[in-house]
């Protein structure tokens, strides 16, 4: 059985609709399989740059177009997903309105062996002026809120490969996990390269087993990587998004701090003052954190709840079906929040039968976005 890729991060990435994911992942089965396996505290980096990644498509030599300025504000970036033939990536303003579009095709969904599901992230990266997004063939495009649209590069993909990446927020820099998915897990490679034409390719980390990696973002010239289950392994709260976040070095891919982990799992998307995680024990305390995995500060929760953390820390948006709460002000919102826009604005995603919206959180007020999606990130983008 096939199920649906699953949203994400990067604020795309973990989305406690893992309460939602609860339900989409009832009928994949659990991986008795996949063996829980701690990564190493420092990967080895390749003792020498290779040419070109190693599987797959090699990258275009193609160069990229330099960015051009684009307009003044905050926007966010909505992502649809299922299994069509294409998928549309939106790019909305804090009014609501939806500045560009794209609609490129829909990546391959990926299994582990004939049975369960691969749990992958939605197949986009922002930066500082785009919103970068995967098709089918391994070709990575880019779209800006002026509609400027073009070929970046190109990653492995096809047959049991799918890789998944994060652009720098200067647009130079590509940073590419490679996976092949197999009955066991995955096996994961990590390399990084120039986003103009491929060149620089440096192959940094691999491991293979039931847990794998995604790039969600880039963090004072690190790569920000989420541990992850390669594979569905049934229900439950958390099942299904990152575990824990590595800051590693961009060059040799040698960790330099670990945020959450088994005993406090991430419960939202990172933003450039941290992330959140939840006690596993009863899910009644929730703890922020900073980028060297510092404690800023605990509050209390009942139960597990999606957990967004504002970009200058202030705020916490706890997010369920019921609608969003925030620790640290006196708000609440109807509309079920999977990120922030900015300090002052969240958006909730939705599809045909719940709309998505823009909650103002000074103010209240709630505007409707002609698009459909989950959260994929925000422009300017980086951590």
């Amino acid at each position: 059985m096939q199920c649906p890729t699953l949203p994400q991060n990067v604020l795309g990435l973990n989305r406690l609709a893992y309460v939602v994911a609860i339900v989409l992942l009832a009928g994949c089965g659990s991986s008795s399989a996949a063996a829980r396996q701690s990564l190493p505290p420092s990967p080895t980096s390749s003792a020498s740059p290779t040419a070109s990644p190693s599987g797959g498509t090699p990258p275009s030599a193609a160069p990229k177009p330099s960015p051009t300025p684009q307009p003044v504000g905050q926007y966010a970036v909505l992502v649809t997903q299922g299994s069509s033939d294409t998928y549309a990536v939106s790019i909305v303003g804090t009014d609501g309105r939806v500045v560009a579009s794209a609609q490129p095709s829909n990546p391959t969904q990926m299994t582990c062996g004939d049975a369960l599901a691969a749990v992958l992230p939605v197949p986009v990266s922002t930066t500082g002026t785009r919103v970068y997004f995967l098709d089918a063939q391994g070709n990575v495009s880019f779209l800006t809120p002026n509609g400027e649209t073009g070929h970046a590069t190109r990653v492995p993909s096809g047959g049991t490969v799918r890789s998944m990446f994060a652009v720098s927020p200067d647009d130079r820099q590509i940073a590419v996990i490679q996976n092949t998915y197999n009955s066991s897990g995955a096996t994961t490679v990590l390399y990084v390269e120039d986003l103009n034409g491929g060149t620089h390719h440096v192959k940094l980390y691999t491991q293979t087993g039931g847990y794998t990696l995604w790039p969600i973002g880039w963090h004072g010239g690190n790569i920000v990587l989420a541990k992850v289950p390669a594979c569905t392994q049934g229900g439950g709260p958390f099942c299904c998004g990152p575990m824990e976040l590595h800051v590693v070095d961009a060059a040799t891919a040698a960790r330099r701090y670990t945020l959450g982990g088994s005993q406090c799992i991430i419960a939202g998307a990172a933003t450039t003052a941290g992330v959140v995680c939840e006690s596993t024990s009863n899910y009644s305390q929730a703890t922020v954190l900073n980028w060297t995995g510092a404690t800023v500060r605990h509050f209390t929760i009942q139960g597990p709840v999606s957990a967004d953390l504002s970009p200058d820390g202030t705020a916490v948006a706890l997010s369920s079906n019921t609608g969003t709460t925030f620790e640290g002000m006196k708000r609440s919102l109807d509309l079920e929040a999977c990120g922030w826009i900015d300090n002052q604005h969240v958006i909730a995603g939705g599809d045909t039968e719940q709309q998505p919206r823009i909650g103002d959180v000074a103010t209240g007020v709630i505007v409707a976005v002609n698009a459909q999606g989950v959260c994929g990130g925000v422009i300017p983008g980086g951590l």
